[in-house]
C-alpha cells in the first residue's frame, strides 16, 4: 500500500500544481501537467488521461456556475469540429509512440514553448462577430492537438478572446466546451491504449478530493493576488518548461 502511495505521489503533486494554476492564473491546466508528467516517465496518452480524469470537478462547477450564460448553439458545431479532430490527434500520438522518450519531450518542449510565446505576444482585438473560417480553425486544431499532446485549450482561448464577450459568457463557454469533450476523449484513450491509460486515471481519479481542496486554493490565491501577476508568473514557468524539454538529453543523459 505504501509503495502504491510513493509510486503516485509525483502525478498527484502535479495535478494539484496544474489545477491551482488553471484556478489561480486562468490557464495552463494541461500546459503544466502533460510536460511535468513526461518527466516523470508518463507517456502522452496516460498523462492525457490523467489531466482529463482531474479536470472533471472542476468542469462540472463551471458548468453549473455559468449555466445562464451558456448557450446550445453556441456550442454545438464547436464541440463537433473539436471531437472529429481529437481522434486524429491520438492516431498521430499513435505514432509518436515508437520515439525514444528524450525526443518526445523535445518535441512537447517545442511546442511548449511556441504556446507561450504566442500568449505572450498575440493579442486579439475583441469584436462582436468573426469570419467563420476562425471557428472552423480553432476548434478542430483544438481537437488536434489535445489528442497528440493534451493542450487543446490555447487555441479555443484565443478564438474567446477575439469576442467582446463578458467574463460569465467567456468562462462559460470554454469550461462547456471543455465537458462536453472529456467522456468522448477518455473513451477513445481507453479504446486505443487500453491497460497504458488505465492506472493513470485511476491515479487522478483517487486525487479527485484534494484537487477539490487546491481549486478553491488556487481561486482564493488568483483574488488576493491578481491574475495578471499570476499569469506572467505562469507564463515564465511555462517558458523554462519548455527550455528544460528541448535540453533534455543534456539534462537526464
Amino acid at each position: 500500500m505504501i509503495d502504491l502511495i510513493i509510486e503516485a505521489l509525483p502525478m498527484t503533486l502535479i495535478l494539484c500544481l496544474g489545477v491551482f494554476v488553471q484556478s489561480a492564473a486562468g490557464f495552463a491546466a494541461g500546459l503544466t501537467i502533460v510536460p511535468a508528467l513526461l518527466w516523470f516517465g508518463y507517456s502522452i496518452p496516460a498523462a492525457n488521461c490523467a489531466l482529463l480524469v482531474a479536470s472533471i470537478p472542476q468542469n462540472l462547477w463551471g458548468v453549473w456556475s455559468f449555466r445562464d450564460s451558456i448557450g446550445a448553439r453556441d456550442i454545438a458545431w464547436p464541440a463537433v469540429g473539436r471531437l472529429l479532430f481529437f481522434p486524429i490527434g491520438i492516431s498521430v500520438v499513435y505514432q509518436l509512440e515508437s520515439l525514444d522518450t528524450n525526443t518526445i519531450r523535445q518535441l512537447v518542449g517545442g511546442l511548449l514553448i511556441t504556446v507561450t510565446l504566442m500568449i505572450t505576444l498575440f493579442h486579439p482585438q475583441p469584436r462582436q462577430h468573426l469570419h467563420p473560417i476562425w471557428a472552423w480553425i480553432a476548434f478542430p486544431l483544438s481537437g488536434f492537438m489535445q489528442g497528440v499532446v493534451g493542450m487543446g485549450g490555447p487555441a479555443m482561448v484565443f478564438w474567446v478572446q477575439a469576442h467582446d464577450w463578458g467574463t460569465r459568457r467567456s468562462r462559460g463557454f470554454l469550461f462547456a466546451m471543455y465537458l462536453s469533450s472529456l467522456v468522448p476523449a477518455l473513451a477513445i484513450l481507453g479504446l486505443v491504449f487500453g491497460a497504458s491509460v488505465f492506472q493513470a486515471g485511476l491515479t487522478a481519479a483517487f486525487t479527485l478530493p484534494v484537487l477539490l481542496l487546491f481549486t478553491q486554493l488556487g481561486l482564493r490565491t488568483g483574488t488576493r493576488l491578481g491574475r495578471d501577476r499570476l499569469k506572467r508568473v505562469t507564463l515564465g514557468l511555462l517558458f523554462l518548461m519548455g527550455v528544460s524539454g528541448i535540453l533534455t538529453p543534456w539534462l537526464m543523459p
